[in-house]
């Protein structure tokens, strides 16, 4: 037992002294430390819940390389079970923040399909990154994309069920919206259910899916286990995509604002850190692989964090799209139109009976103002527009201007 616990803490000392001669790290952002005066934060120990996944590596390495300690907060990491566990203990305030799917955090503020709760979106964690697994026995049919899934769904008919992993959640509009670009409703022509990112790989290998839509490493370890392929990444449906946010509830970012921001920068330097060099994934792997976060092989982890890619029926390519966690600071900044087009699918598919009021919607959780300034302690540039452009795997442009035009616009819906 203490061999275990020195052998952990020397690796932590490596890592924290990596951090400190970490690439693209200036001297001023080195000795910004917000946790004095009026700036010190309200809370100065925090829990952070986070599911078993890649894209969860900027919040932990925020505190294994103790970030958290500069800004003059302690960031208590908890491993969680599944995203309506997450949601659960965010809205009771068991949790201060949690890494978090997009979709789930506007979901519970408007109430859908569980507790209402106004809640907050300090800011994006990661772009890209997550795909769509076919069963390798549906890959042997023929079944190795979009299009010739539907023509193998339209020939063999049958049942076929698909698994994401929250139902507003980002894993489940990736699904519905690549499905309903090959002309399968996913709502009519097929069952869609809910399981836990960890649990997938199982799921799969004992057949209680044919496909389903999670984030890495979960994708590619199905390809290692031989039991699926990757027919599509998320990156393909929309380059660039919001995926996981840091979320907290609307009353806690009133009420700690310091606290926000102390986190924020924490987690901003992390996700600097990670996309510095490819020596820092590689580190980031191998600590978040470790059982007390991933629980999986290096191996699982550190190709497709660098790009690497394979599709399990001897594919192979570079993609530059692959997740990002920083990118410059362009991952970061909370989009309104990222946050109105999740809410355009949830009318989409019935979750929402009434158009919302997009735009206020979004502006009352993305933290927009709280944002700019945790950046610009960190000299990181914003956005000068709230708003992006963006053109998904349907060639349909998504710009967050007509937003009830967009959600009705679509001939696959619920």
């Amino acid at each position: 037992m203490t061999h275990l616990l020195k052998t952990s803490l020397s690796r932590r000392a490596v890592l924290q002294t990596a951090a400190v001669g970490a690439a693209g790290l200036s001297p001023a952002l080195r000795t910004l430390v917000h946790a004095a005066g009026s700036d010190k934060p309200e809370k100065e120990e925090v829990k952070i819940g986070f599911i078993p996944l890649t894209d969860c590596a900027s919040v932990v390495m925020a505190s294994v390389l103790g970030f958290d300690k500069k800004y003059g907060v302690k960031i208590v990491l908890s491993k969680e079970a599944s995203w309506a566990g997450v949601r659960d203990k965010l809205v009771n305030g068991e949790l201060d923040f949690a890494h978090v799917l997009y979709g789930l955090i506007y979901g519970v503020h408007l109430g859908l399909g569980g507790p209402k709760k106004d809640m907050a979106n300090l800011m994006t964690l990661n772009n890209n990154g997550q795909a769509i697994t076919l069963s390798k026995k549906l890959a042997d049919k023929g079944a190795v994309d979009g299009a010739s899934l539907a023509k193998l769904m339209g020939t063999e008919k049958r049942e076929y069920t698909f698994a994401q992993t929250f139902p507003t959640g980002t894993h489940a509009m990736w699904l519905y919206y690549w499905l309903a670009s090959v002309g399968v409703n996913p709502l009519k022509d097929a069952k869609v259910i809910t399981v836990p990112p960890p649990q997938m790989v199982a799921n799969m290998r004992v057949g209680n899916m044919d496909g389903y839509c999670v984030g890495e490493p979960w994708g590619h370890r199905a390809i290692m286990d031989g039991i699926g392929i990757t027919a599509v990444t998320t990156q393909d449906i929309w380059k660039d995509h919001p995926e996981k946010v840091l979320g907290t509830t609307g009353e806690f970012a009133k009420k700690n604002p310091n606290t926000c921001r102390a986190v924020m920068m924490a987690v901003l330097e992390a996700s600097q850190w990670i996309d510095a060099s490819l020596q820092n994934k590689l580190k980031m792997a191998e600590t978040i692989a470790d059982k007390s976060y991933v629980n999986t092989g290096v191996d699982a982890i550190n190709q497709r964090i660098l790009g690497r890619y394979q599709n399990g029926l001897g594919k192979t390519w570079d993609d530059p799209n692959h997740m990002k966690f920083f990118n410059d600071g362009a991952v970061n900044f909370p989009y309104l139109s990222d946050g109105m087009w999740f809410l355009t699918q949830h009318k989409r598919w019935g979750l929402l009976k009434d158009h919302p009021d997009y735009l206020a919607v979004a502006k009352q959780i993305n933290q927009v103002d709280l944002y700019k300034e945790a950046a610009s302690g960190l000299k990181i540039s914003v956005p000068k527009d709230a708003m992006r452009s963006s053109k998904l795997i349907d060639g349909v442009v998504w710009d967050g201007k007509d937003p009830k035009k967009y959600a009705d616009s679509f001939k696959v819906s619920a």
